[in-house]
C-alpha cells in the first residue's frame, strides 16, 4: 500500500501556499531574513513546528509568513512548492490557497505578487508537469478590511489561474455572515467559493458557509459529524469536505486519529477529499494523509484510487486536465 500511494497520481485541493513551505524552503528564507527570528537550522525547525494548540499554530504560521518579504521570495516559494508537490507526492494538479493580503501588508505590491506566482506557475508546469491554480483567501482574523482588499485583488488583478475565493484563519470570534457580500461578488465574477468552516467551531459555522457564503466545498468541516441534518444535507447536495486528518490532530481540533470523523462522513454518504493543509508544519505529506485515510476507512488499493478520483472530480481543473489525471489514476491501479 505504501508503494501504491507513493506512485498514485493525485490532486491536492486544500493546501496553503505559505503553509507548504518545507523545512528546506523555510531554512532558505530564514537565512535570507534572519531578523524574523525563525530558525534556519533544520533540527531547530522541527521543534519550532511543534504546536501547543490552534492559536500557537497560527502564531508559528504568521512567523513563517513574515519570511515572505519580496517578490523573489514569493517566486522561490511557489516554484519550490511545485517541485515538491510533483516530485515528492506525484501531485498532478493543485489548488494553492494564497493570502495575498499579508504579502501586500509586508510591502509587496499586488502587481508584483501576481507576477511572481504566475511566473512560478508557468515554470513549474514546464519543469515538473504540475498544474497549479490559485484560491485567494481572506485572512478572517483581519476582518472586513482584509476581505475588501482580497476581493479587490481577485477582481482587479485576476489571472486565468485564479479559480476560487476562500476564507481562512481562526474561526472563533470570526463570524462568517460579515463576509457574505464579498463572496456574493466573487461568485458573480465566476470564482468558486471555498471557505474554511467547522474546523474549530461547531456545525453552525458550516451552515453559515453553505447558506450565506454559498460554499461549493467546505475546508475541513470537522464538526459536521455533530449534526446529522448537516451530514444529510452535505450527502444530498454532494458538496465535498476537504479533510485534513493530521492537521486536525496537530491543531487539537480532534484529539486522536481514532476519534477523527472521516469514517462518519463516508458512512453518511458525504463526498470527501483527502488533503494535507500545511504539510511540513504538521510533519506530514499528502501521501501520508492517504495512508491514514486508508487505515481509518479500511481501504484496499481500489478504494484509495477512488479517493484520488474524488479529489480530481471535486477540483476546478480544466476538463482536459481532469480527464488526463483520472486516466493516470486508472493506469496506476492497473
Amino acid at each position: 500500500m505504501k508503494d501504491f500511494i507513493a506512485g498514485l497520481p493525485k490532486a491536492e485541493l486544500h493546501v496553503h501556499h505559505v503553509g507548504s513551505a518545507s523545512p528546506r524552503i523555510v531554512a532558505e528564507l530564514a537565512a535570507r531574513h534572519p531578523a524574523a527570528g525563525v530558525p534556519s537550522d533544520l533540527e531547530e525547525l522541527r521543534g519550532f513546528f511543534t504546536f501547543r494548540d490552534f492559536a500557537h499554530f497560527i502564531e508559528v504560521y504568521l512567523a513563517v509568513v513574515d519570511l515572505i518579504r519580496t517578490p523573489e521570495d514569493i517566486r522561490y516559494l511557489t516554484y519550490e512548492i511545485g517541485r515538491e508537490l510533483a516530485q515528492g507526492q506525484q501531485v498532478r494538479y493543485a489548488e494553492l490557497t494564497c493570502t495575498p493580503y499579508t504579502s501586500v501588508l509586508a510591502g509587496v505590491p499586488i502587481e508584483a505578487y501576481t507576477e511572481a506566482i504566475e511566473d512560478a506557475r508557468v515554470a513549474a508546469l514546464r519543469d515538473f508537469g504540475v498544474v497549479l491554480r490559485w484560491i485567494y483567501d481572506i485572512p478572517g482574523e483581519l476582518g472586513v478590511p482584509a476581505a475588501d482588499a482580497t476581493l479587490g485583488y481577485a477582481l482587479e488583478h485576476r489571472t486565468d489561474a485564479l479559480v476560487g475565493f476562500g476564507l481562512g484563519g481562526p474561526e472563533i470570534g470570526v463570524p462568517r455572515p460579515q463576509f457574505a457580500p464579498h463572496f456574493d461578488r466573487a461568485r458573480a465574477a465566476g470564482l468558486h467559493c471555498v471557505p474554511h468552516a467547522g474546523e474549530t467551531t461547531g456545525p453552525q459555522t458550516i451552515w453559515d458557509a453553505l447558506t450565506l457564503l454559498h460554499a461549493e466545498r467546505i475546508g475541513h468541516g470537522t464538526s459536521a459529524a455533530q449534526d446529522p441534518a448537516l451530514l444529510a444535507h452535505l450527502a444530498e447536495t454532494g458538496i465535498p469536505l476537504e479533510v485534513c486528518p493530521s492537521s486536525n490532530i496537530a491543531t487539537r481540533a480532534v484529539a486522536t486519529l481514532a476519534e477523527h470523523p472521516l469514517k462518519a462522513f463516508v458512512e453518511a454518504g458525504v463526498t470527501v477529499t483527502i488533503n494535507s493543509d500545511d504539510p511540513p508544519m504538521f510533519g506530514t505529506t499528502l501521501g501520508r494523509e492517504y495512508a491514514i485515510a486508508a487505515e481509518l476507512l479500511g481501504l484496499d488499493e481500489a478504494g484509495v484510487a477512488e479517493l484520488a478520483r474524488a479529489a480530481v472530480r471535486a477540483s476546478f481543473a480544466p476538463a482536459d486536465v481532469r480527464q488526463r489525471v483520472l486516466a493516470e489514476i486508472d493506469a496506476h491501479l492497473g
